[in-house]
């Protein structure tokens, strides 16, 4: 699974990506500091809120990588 991380503008807030092995979107999640991720469970995720978070920090806009949690 990969992921990236997109600026938002104006109204529509920053937001991730989650793709599969095909870069096909398998999801996509609002993000704001302080608030967690929901859902996570749909994707194998469940549990891995805090890394999640703490890696989308850490990453810059626009650059895909792989998602190895």
């Amino acid at each position: 699974m990969y992921i990236i991380k997109v600026k938002g503008k104006k109204k529509i807030p920053n937001y991730i990506q989650l793709r599969d092995d095909n870069f096909m979107l398998v999801g996509y999640f609002s993000f704001r500091e302080g608030r967690s991720f929901r859902s996570l469970e749909k994707f194998g995720l469940e549990g891995k809120e805090k890394e999640l978070e703490s890696l989308v920090q850490d990453m810059p806009f626009g650059k895909l990588q792989k998602l190895e949690l």
